[in-house]
């Protein structure tokens, strides 16, 4: 569904959106750190954020932005998360918006605020105020690239997606930038996410689109099982594609959502694979559950269990591990039933270990994407989660995080 050819477009890739990344001095180590993206026309916003109660003052700004239901604009900066910083970073957050809007010629209200780096930290303002004009003078039809890597901390490379689909006989297109390497756990992670599409949508549907693909996107994927201070999601929509207007749930309305759903999924999978200092990629899915919420709450046990981990990234086929998290997930279940599967190799069943090919094992464990399923056989009911390994890098990266 994602286009390579227009990868790289990324955010700018729907029709009337430019960007741009520039160096501000913010990131220690001099490289890309502040991003603006820009539509002239006036857009839809729709947005998700963390659920910790410790959020940083980018999320209280941008949420005040997206109750107005319209935005212009999106600035944000890599190498300081301005969290736990007070007043002053209220007014912070304040400024980057006034310092952008004032050089767009558009409303403080019309523009989106995010930040991610270290917690407790000042923003730099007078590198900040240069960065943002920096940025706006260089906004273009090819500045996703850029913007995409101003907005990456630990991670190993920036997420990027670019499509395409037709909606009342027009063409509809969306692109993407993310950044989350760590930090992660459900109801988001340390993960700025910036959709932007040239679709005409109505802002309260855009917004239900966008909370619903988040349930089963990113907050179905976990990396340490930390909830981050700064989540953000946002959708812009600024209708330039000149589709008929999206207003109620039709046809039109559930091939946007499938199409906003896929990319979501595909950038909550890249986030989960690129955690800090992975080598495994882990796909858990949990079938025959009776509601979803049940479905994830097991797998999301099982992915942030330090000991599953910790086997997976010794490719040990520790099944013991698996059920146990599975047991004590905290959702209704019945052992004798539950099947577990590590790829295609039965490992529990009935309540008991089953043999298997260790040869077979090995090879299943040896590969970087690993699967395993789980069905506790209760009811129709399903989810997939995502995550990664738990290695001497991770703990490396994270042990000297500030140092």
């Amino acid at each position: 569904m994602f286009s390579d050819k227009h990868k790289a477009a990324g955010v700018c890739y729907p029709q009337g959106f430019t960007a741009a990344g520039v160096r501000a001095g913010i990131k220690k180590n001099g490289n890309l750190d502040v991003a603006v993206i820009y539509t002239q026309k006036e857009a839809a916003v729709a947005g998700v954020f963390t659920k910790n109660l410790v959020a940083a003052a980018p999320v209280h700004l941008s949420k005040i932005v997206v109750g107005t239901g319209t935005a212009h604009a999106v600035v944000a900066n890599a190498g300081c998360a301005n969290a736990c910083t007070g007043e002053q970073g209220i007014r912070d957050a304040e400024a980057m918006a006034t310092i952008t809007a004032n050089e767009l010629s558009c409303r403080q209200d019309d523009v989106i605020v995010a930040s991610t780096g270290l917690i407790g930290s000042n923003i730099p303002m007078d590198k900040m105020t240069s960065g943002i004009k920096d940025a706006v003078k260089n906004l273009s039809r090819e500045g996703s690239v850029n913007a995409g890597n101003a907005i990456i901390t630990t991670d190993t490379y920036s997420k990027a997606c670019a499509t395409e689909v037709t909606i009342g006989g027009v063409e509809v297109r969306f692109g993407a930038i993310a950044k989350g390497s760590g930090m992660i756990r459900p109801d988001m992670a340390t993960m700025l996410c910036f959709i932007t599409t040239d679709a005409d949508i109505d802002q309260k549907l855009l917004q239900e689109a966008l909370r619903d693909a988040t349930e089963v996107s990113f907050n179905c994927m976990t990396v340490d099982g930390d909830m981050s201070t700064n989540d953000s999601v946002v959708v812009l929509a600024n209708g330039a594609a000149g589709n008929k207007k999206i207003v109620d749930k039709s046809a039109d309305y559930q091939t946007f959502y499938e199409t906003l759903k896929t990319i979501c999924i595909e950038l909550a999978k890249r986030i989960a694979a690129d955690g800090e200092g992975a080598s495994k990629f882990l796909t858990i899915n949990v079938t025959g559950a009776e509601s979803f919420a049940d479905a994830k709450k097991v797998g999301m046990s099982v992915a942030n269990s330090f000991l599953v981990k910790t086997a997976l990234f010794g490719q040990d086929p520790n099944w013991g591990r698996t059920i146990c998290a599975v047991g004590y997930s905290g959702v209704k279940l019945v052992p004798e039933k539950i099947s577990i599967k590590f790829g295609d190799i039965l490992t529990y069943a009935q309540g008991c270990g089953v043999k298997f090919d260790v040869e077979a094992m090995k090879k299943v464990l040896a590969a970087h994407d690993v699967t395993i399923d789980i069905d506790l056989n209760l009811g129709n009911d399903s989810a997939t989660v995502w995550s990664c390994d738990t290695n001497y890098a991770s703990v490396k990266l994270n042990a000297d995080y500030t140092t």
